[in-house]
């Protein structure tokens, strides 16, 4: 079935000036969006996860900068918008972020009603009325109990979770068609994470929305995911379908990071765990990023920069040892049979779960 894109990003780079010297911090990454659909970039922490979809909404810090590609979301390409005026009918009203602290997201010194109403009349340029009736709606929808009563209380009377409800509120008041979600349950507790998770599932089936987590969490990759971007060292290593990644995955470091997996570890046994630490992006990486921390790397994972292999129609990864040329190797132990595993924490009750 054909899908239509909403976003395009292509050969993107960003760098940010740190000390008289120049940080590349994402390094020519492509990728599209397709409508309705939901896409999980996971990654460690620097790999580039957040930076890169700040070019979606022009939200990267002052010291930095796109200095090569394209963001093509319909006929506009984001990359040339340069002023906040200029990013006003699309950052918030087409493509809204959600981020990982609510409390850093709102304004602990303003009525929930009134930070939700002010982005309606800004961007929908309704009278006040209607922006409180819209806000309450919304309110409603993301499960506020007593939403009118509650309209003209302060954050510190929320719960966490519920002062994440409102930041989804308030990121779905213009009915966005693209909402990024920033590691939006890391602050919570592991029940509302799932919660949360569920209402933005919810939400998107309702409204249609096309879906992009940021996340360094499997188990949420696993719940909400179509198709997963693996991130490292500024760049997108591999992607494919959900299943394709978690079942079939390709590239070392997709190994690596299904192997440290929690739920995987064996009683009496010690913890996988990721050797060695990420790439400096002051200078420039030679050969495959994680060639130094991978013990299956191949002599010219250190000299040359692998291209995309194709596995199937969705299934791409960054890898030599998808060459023809290379040697068969192993994937680890802990990842075979990933999907009885899986099954098997699933059947005991786990969360963690890939249809």
């Amino acid at each position: 079935m054909e899908r239509n894109v909403i976003i395009s990003a292509k050969d993107i780079e960003v760098k940010f000036r740190v000390r008289d010297k120049y940080l590349t911090a994402i390094r020519n990454v492509s990728l599209d969006l397709y409508e309705g659909e939901t896409f999980a970039i996971v990654g460690e922490s620097g790999s580039g996860k957040s930076v890169f979809t700040k070019t979606f909404t022009g939200m990267l810090e002052s010291n930095g900068m796109i200095s090569n590609g394209s963001v093509m979301f319909h006929d506009t390409d984001l990359t040339k918008l340069k002023k906040d005026k200029e990013w006003e009918g699309i950052r918030g009203a087409k493509i809204a972020t959600i981020f990982q602290d609510p409390m850093t997201s709102l304004d602990p010194i303003r009525t929930i009603g009134s930070q939700i109403t002010e982005v309606i009349e800004k961007h929908q340029k309704i009278s006040k009325d209607e922006a409180k009736k819209q806000a309450i709606d919304i309110m409603e929808r993301v499960g506020i109990p007593g939403a009118a009563d509650r309209f003209d209380e302060y954050p510190f009377q929320y719960s966490g979770g519920m002062r994440q409800r409102i930041v989804i509120a308030i990121a779905l008041s213009c009915h966005p068609e693209i909402l990024i979600c920033d590691e939006p349950t890391t602050a919570l507790d592991v029940t509302i994470q799932a919660q949360i998770i569920d209402l933005i599932r919810s939400l998107q089936k309702e409204l249609g929305f096309t879906t992009l987590y940021i996340t360094h969490d499997l188990g949420v990759v696993a719940n909400v995911a179509d198709r997963v971007g693996v991130m490292y060292g500024g760049q997108i290593v591999e992607y494919g379908t959900v299943e394709e990644i978690f079942f079939e995955p390709q590239h070392p470091y997709t190994w690596a990071l299904l192997s440290a997996l929690p739920q995987l570890g064996v009683k009496g046994q010690d913890l996988y765990y990721i050797t060695g630490t990420p790439p400096s992006l002051y200078n420039k990486i030679k050969g495959d990023a994680f060639a130094p921390r991978n013990e299956r790397a191949l002599n010219i994972d250190f000299v040359e920069e692998p291209p995309f292999f194709q596995v199937s129609d969705t299934h791409f990864a960054k890898t030599w040892l998808l060459d023809p040329r290379a040697p068969k190797v192993e994937k680890p132990e802990a990842i075979h049979d990933l999907h009885e595993k899986i099954k098997k924490m699933t059947d005991k009750g786990g969360a963690f779960h890939v249809e």
